[in-house]
């Protein structure tokens, strides 16, 4: 199985007047952008890593290889960075690249289909699936434990179990 480029970063401006640029890293340890190898862009250029430097929480500065003015820096502004799959160490158990998970089939607690995950979601509290169906509409479910026990990346799958309740008017949630 052929896995898609996992998005690791993004650059948001030029940095200085040599080439620099400012990015916005999307691993777990910022820092760690530079032992991914080459970063490729959406449109196939390629750019090896001349030198980083932490800038803030999550951004870095790059210096890349063949980017020497702020004229070809700012060109850069927008651009998504990619590595291979193959170039991220394998996750801990229990934990999974949001690009394994895209695509995944999710079938509730009986082996029904609800749909395939479409994307991972955060908005700071945890992750949450986005399961579409094939009439295309769209459920949010917290990506934890509870709700998500099975994760079966060998076939392709996940198991929801997802219990909705009604409350009743005027009692507490």
């Amino acid at each position: 199985m052929t896995r898609p480029p996992v998005l690791v970063g993004a650059v948001t401006s030029a940095h200085g007047i040599a080439g620099e640029v400012r990015v916005k890293s999307f691993t777990a340890d910022p820092l760690a952008l530079g032992g991914y190898g080459p970063l490729t862009t959406a449109d196939g250029r390629q750019f090896r890593i001349a030198a980083l430097r932490h800038y803030r929480a999550d951004e870095l500065i790059l210096r890349l290889d063949g980017v020497i003015t702020r004229s070809a820096a700012e060109q850069l502004k927008g651009c998504r960075l990619y590595v291979p799959r193959a170039a991220l160490p394998d996750p801990e158990p229990g934990e999974y690249y949001h690009t394994d998970l895209v695509g995944l089939r999710a079938e509730d607690v009986n082996g029904t289909g609800k749909g395939r995950i479409t994307a991972v979601l955060n908005y700071g509290a945890g992750d949450i699936l986005e399961i579409t169906a094939a009439d295309g509409t769209a459920e949010l479910i917290p990506f934890s434990d509870s709700h998500v026990p099975v994760v079966d990346l060998a076939n392709g799958r996940v198991v929801v179990d997802v219990q909705w309740t009604e409350v009743a008017e005027g009692e507490n949630s």
